[in-house]
């Protein structure tokens, strides 16, 4: 059994399969793979795109999917996450967590007899820079060269994209300001990641020079869920670091606009960016859909979906 709690739970193999049957899932989304199956979603935070793209990822594979509010559970409070995993193993056959910190992550993988994934915790968002990295293969057609930008906080979606650079061996680059870099943890494992498989990061506070030699710009919300206290101290810290107009007009003519997601539009992104012809933001959005059922087979050991393909060819 295997869960996805972080990208360094998946191998460049792996990762690469998991692609490959997003492809595939994508060309025939109605499938009968989990029959009978379901799939617990445990939320702590709201979301529009992790839960839409989940529930309708399980059904369109043929199970289901239960959504467990925060005031269903009340995690840690009226339960501890290990009872919760422990009850919700001999109902269902996975578990997605959304949750605010990754050490509850952690706790219900632990003692959990059914896969659990990441959905999004204070450390990682593995579900979505798997998203953003199909959606990058299917604009560029591979990996090869790849300079990814960065620009804004070294938060969770950072830290996945970070991982799954060195993983994939892809340039990373992190234009931010002083003292809002990832931990020093995550860059020492990317770096680890990137000696072995290539690829090189850096960070850097100019994001003119980050812009500069960008294939894919991205960027997100400088205000996190959870950091509402900072905000008025965040958005004057950050308020040089938004992908505009001006800054677009300083990359390749080629480069593409990547976000995560809610977009705080006149903040890190401006609207004529967003929804310009660079935009590949709703692509995004789009893939969560199809990477998650592709993650989901992947850890039900259901991934013989393309087998089955090229043997009715």
């Amino acid at each position: 059994m295997k869960h996805l709690l972080s990208i360094n739970d998946f191998t460049n193999r792996e990762t690469e399969k998991i692609f490959t049957l997003t492809k595939e899932i994508k060309k025939f989304p109605f499938q009968q793979m989990l029959k009978q199956r379901s799939m617990a979603m445990i939320f702590e935070k709201p979301s529009l795109r992790t839960r839409v793209t989940f529930e309708i990822g399980m059904v369109q594979l043929g199970g289901h999917a239960v959504y467990l509010q925060p005031s269903d559970i009340k995690l840690g409070r009226r339960e501890t996450a290990a009872d919760v995993a422990r009850n919700l193993d001999r109902w269902a056959d996975i578990i997605m967590a959304r949750t605010f910190k990754h050490k509850t992550i952690e706790e219900l993988a632990k003692y959990s007899s059914v896969p659990v994934i990441n959905a999004l915790s204070d450390i990682e968002h593995p579900c979505q820079a798997m998203a953003d990295f199909f959606t990058i293969l299917e604009d560029k057609g591979d990996f090869d060269g790849l300079n990814l930008v960065f620009i804004g906080d070294g938060n969770n979606v950072c830290n996945s994209l970070m991982l799954l650079s060195g993983l994939l061996g892809t340039d990373f680059v992190l234009a931010c300001p002083q003292g809002y870099e990832p931990k020093t943890e995550i860059i020492v494992k990317t770096k680890e990641l990137m000696k072995k498989n290539g690829g090189s990061f850096k960070i850097i506070n100019d994001i003119k020079e980050a812009a500069a030699s960008a294939d894919f710009l991205y960027t997100d919300v400088w205000v996190s869920m959870g950091q509402e206290q900072e905000s008025e101290q965040r958005k004057q810290k950050f308020k040089s670091y938004q992908i505009n107009s001006e800054l677009l007009a300083m990359a390749k003519p080629t480069v593409k606009v990547l976000h995560c997601l809610p977009a705080h539009r006149g903040e890190e992104i401006t609207s004529e960016v967003m929804d310009g012809p660079q935009s590949i933001v709703f692509d995004q959005a789009e893939n969560r859909l199809h990477t998650q059922k592709a993650i989901i087979l992947h850890l039900l050991e259901k991934d013989h979906l393309i087998k089955v393909r090229e043997e009715s060819c």
